[in-house]
């Protein structure tokens, strides 16, 4: 069996076996998640998902290097550094899920952890790209952080998100990205299976900010070494990127404390408009799917056929959000009211 393969099962079997004693009545009663105001669920439930991700990722990727010399993956060394990269934001996120680390402390890490990818690793030259590609994938690490409060989505976009990856990654001929993308899907694959809602076990930050990271650098990876166009990871991630990035201007419209907690963001509304965790989540997969499809089809496409894809992407999901907040004011739940 090719080493890619072996690897991508070791990932999804750790990740079920670690998720199966993070379960047992001694995993549940660690890393709890209390309701609070910010909350869509009503019961405390496990934040520690994410660990059996990363776990199982590592497992994968030690494999991969260990089975047989013939057929064993090799990894640059840009990738090792990424994955590595991941491996301490997860380490600094798990702190965070125990002991809640200033938020000016996480930041900086993220940025420096951005940094280190798109200076050291992919040496790009240009001041201002530098500083658009860290912020960039800074962004994605706190974005997806910020996409991870409804059952079964931020586990849903990282299956879609990296399956779009690797699928692209081996269609290129580039099997290391490609086993390391795959393993990162399968492993959030078999956190689905505990997520999806009812869910027994959030995946915490020391999921959702690696999972935003890789997101994010490995997309620019990709883009680097010709894999695919620079807009493939935005628009891979448009879902999780359009509700981030749209709430996040808007609540800089109202000025309001960006620190804070709050239930604005599009996916938010929809578990709270009546159709649940279960329909915003098959909700938000309709949209992944489609985006992932999208993706995949244009990405070798002439520019302007590229151009054209992006736009109508673009503006299926400007019209859900818009469908959202007409539903949401028909309601009678806007902000101002809410706040009243």
């Amino acid at each position: 069996m090719p080493a890619a393969l072996v690897a991508i099962l070791v990932s999804f079997v750790i990740s079920l076996a670690c998720l199966w004693v993070l379960l047992s009545p001694f995993g549940r009663r660690r890393m709890l998640d209390r309701p609070n105001h910010r909350s869509l669920h009503e019961q405390p439930v496990p934040r520690s998902g994410g660990l059996a991700i990363v776990a199982g990722v590592a497992a994968g990727m030690t494999a991969g290097i260990a089975t047989g010399s013939a057929t064993v993956v090799t990894f640059p060394f840009a990738l090792a550094l990424t994955l590595g990269m991941a491996g301490a934001l997860a380490a600094l996120s798990l702190a965070d899920d125990l002991f809640t680390l200033p938020t000016l402390l996480r930041l900086v890490v993220h940025l420096a952890a951005a940094g280190v990818v798109v200076s050291l690793v992919l040496g790009v030259a240009d001041p201002l790209l530098l500083v658009v590609l860290v912020l960039a994938v800074a962004w994605y690490a706190n974005l997806y952080n910020f996409m991870d409060g409804s059952d079964g989505l931020a586990g849903g976009m990282a299956a879609f998100g990296f399956g779009a990856y690797a699928f692209a990654a081996y269609q290129s001929g580039d099997v290391a990205l490609a086993t390391a993308s795959g393993s990162i899907a399968v492993a959030t694959l078999a956190f689905l299976r505990v997520n999806f809602h009812p869910a027994r076990l959030f995946m915490g930050d020391v999921g959702s900010v690696p999972l935003g990271f890789l997101a994010g650098a490995l997309g620019v990876l990709g883009w680097h070494d010709g894999l695919w166009p620079l807009w493939f990871p935005v628009l891979v991630f448009a879902p999780f990127v359009c509700d981030a990035t749209l709430t996040l201007v808007k609540r800089l419209l109202r000025r309001e404390r960006l620190w804070q907690a709050h239930q604005d963001h599009y996916y938010q509304r929809l578990v709270r408009l009546g159709f649940g965790h279960r329909g915003a989540a098959w909700i938000e997969y309709a949209a992944m799917a489609g985006c992932v499809a999208l993706a995949l089809f244009v990405r070798r496409a002439e520019g302007t056929i590229q151009i054209g894809a992006l736009c109508t992407a673009a503006m299926a999901l400007i019209a859900i959000a818009v469908w959202i907040d007409w539903r949401w004011r028909r309601a009678g739940r806007d902000p101002g009211k809410a706040a009243a």
